[in-house]
């Protein structure tokens, strides 16, 4: 590959270009969140077609994250990059002029589709520029970036919803993204590193591509008609079987790519890599929990508190402003500390999510949205020392040349991971509230439906902090055998 591949001399300004479109990419996840009550009323959306505009974002992301991966990392990822931003404002636009909700699905669907083309560049450009110890400082801003993003999405939805008005304030939301891509691109265009594939034949596994998404597709469809409500379809569930299927016909054509002495879609170096393979799991564990956890809150503090949009999304302020501090710090201790504070970040946000639970149950209602912003600040000093050490981890042994597809399957069972993360703490805060309204008191009905949906965020979390442990009790191991 020409062009900077091995090294850049100006490494930190391409790095803060990166840094801001996986932000306006972040942001456009969990800001819409906030902002479903203003568009069911303005757009007079059903249940459903909520759902789709939350999912079928997430959806059309993760079918191209892995195939851009892996075109970029064979040509340009600057260009990539760059088209992939130039349709996201199209789509951004569209999804601001939506005159109902047919066409705001139709713009997050293209919205999806175009993060899915540049997104995957952000974490390949990143390994691409850094190396070694600067590479761990450079994940550690970076995650101080996306937990910023995260927390800070639902906050930016309730300010435009309060300064537009409920019928029409979540446009804003939308039309956001339009000044901020252009003034991306233009940075883009500057700063980033040029790069192509010279002569080089595009190797791109069209038949493992197809597979891929039908694998995608399965495994997050019956999560994605997830709502809780009696009416959900029990059909669902039987997509699961064709994702076992078609991840068996993947698993065996890249086996026989490969034979031929043809690149695979999915290299499987990648998952023999305990590092590789163990990060990604903790990855998508605590991504599958941590977006839940704030969805779930505002959720409860709107529907069951009555506290509106703003003062709802504000409670996750001091996760946000606290986790970005001790992201920075992680990045600069992961070299010396590794995988220890992986694992003390997860327990302490396990001990964060017990203690919302409690003030959910026991804190009176004028009292609770401090008592939890508080507990916030706890939990966002933990996940500073998850995010951006795991990624450090995760891709220290990944080659360059295969930077975009490693960044894409990592960023991929991050999404997936929000996908059914969510589904499940929303089906099981939805469901305690179709059983129990009308046999108790509306506030006992909210407490119960909050305490369900946060026991599945402890559970994702559980099992991030768990596979973490090994990883760390596999790296001792490894070192005690180098010193004997």
């Amino acid at each position: 590959m020409s062009g900077p591949e091995h090294a850049d001399a100006r490494p930190w300004p391409a790095f803060w270009v990166c840094a801001g479109v996986a932000s306006i990419t972040i942001l456009d996840l969990t800001k819409v969140n906030v902002a479903l009550p203003s568009i069911e009323q303005g757009l007079e959306a059903g249940p459903t077609e909520l759902q789709l505009v939350v999912s079928g974002y997430v959806l059309a992301l993760a079918l191209l994250m892995v195939p851009m991966g892996r075109l970029g990392d064979q040509r340009s990822r600057r260009a990539l990059l760059v088209a992939g931003l130039s349709l996201f404002t199209v789509a951004s636009a569209l999804c601001g002029l939506a005159p109902n909700a047919e066409v705001l699905l139709a713009g997050r669907l293209l919205q999806g589709v175009a993060a899915g083309i540049h997104m995957p560049q952000v974490m390949g450009l990143i390994q691409q520029l850094f190396r070694g110890a600067a590479q761990g400082r450079a994940f550690g801003m970076f995650g101080a970036t996306i937990g910023l993003a995260t927390a800070f999405g639902p906050l930016v939805g309730g300010l435009f919803i309060a300064a537009g008005g409920e019928q029409d304030g979540w446009r804003g939301i939308f039309w956001m993204n339009v000044p901020l891509c252009l003034a991306a691109i233009i940075f883009a265009l500057r700063l980033l590193p040029r790069s192509d594939g010279g002569a080089r034949r595009l190797d791109l596994d069209p038949v493992g591509i197809v597979l891929f998404g039908g694998v995608v597709v399965a495994l997050m469809l019956p999560f994605l008609l997830t709502t809780g409500s009696p009416q959900d379809p029990s059909e669902r569930w039987w997509a699961l079987a064709a994702f076992a299927a078609l991840l068996g016909l993947l698993i065996l054509w890249e086996r026989r790519y490969a034979a031929r002495g043809r690149t695979p879609l999915l290299p499987a170096n990648l998952f023999r890599a305990p590092a590789f393979r163990n990060g990604a799991i903790v990855g998508a564990a605590y991504f599958s929990g941590m977006p839940a956890m704030f969805l779930v809150t505002t959720l409860f503090l709107q529907t069951g508190v009555r506290m509106t949009a703003l003062s709802a999304a504000a409670v996750t302020v001091g996760f946000a402003l606290s986790s970005a501090v001790t992201s920075w710090a992680g990045g600069r201790l992961v070299a010396r500390h590794g995988r220890r504070l992986v694992a003390l970040g997860l327990a302490v946000m396990l001990l964060a999510v017990a203690a919302l639970i409690v003030t959910a149950l026991l804190a009176p209602a004028a009292h609770v949205g401090w008592i939890m912003a508080a507990v916030m600040v706890i939990g966002g000093l933990g996940a500073g020392f998850v995010i951006a050490p795991n990624q450090a981890l995760m891709y220290e042994e990944v080659p360059r040349s295969q930077a975009g597809v490693a960044g894409s399957v990592g960023q991929l069972g991050q999404r997936v991971g929000t996908a059914i993360g969510t589904a499940v703490a929303l089906s099981l805060f939805y469901a305690t509230v179709y059983r129990e309204n009308g046999h108790a008191a509306a506030i006992v009905v909210y407490h119960d439906a909050y305490a369900a949906g946060m026991l599945a965020v402890a559970g994702f979390l559980a099992v991030a902090l768990v596979t973490a442990i090994a990883d760390l009790a596999r790296r001792r191991g490894i070192g005690s055998a180098g010193a004997a």
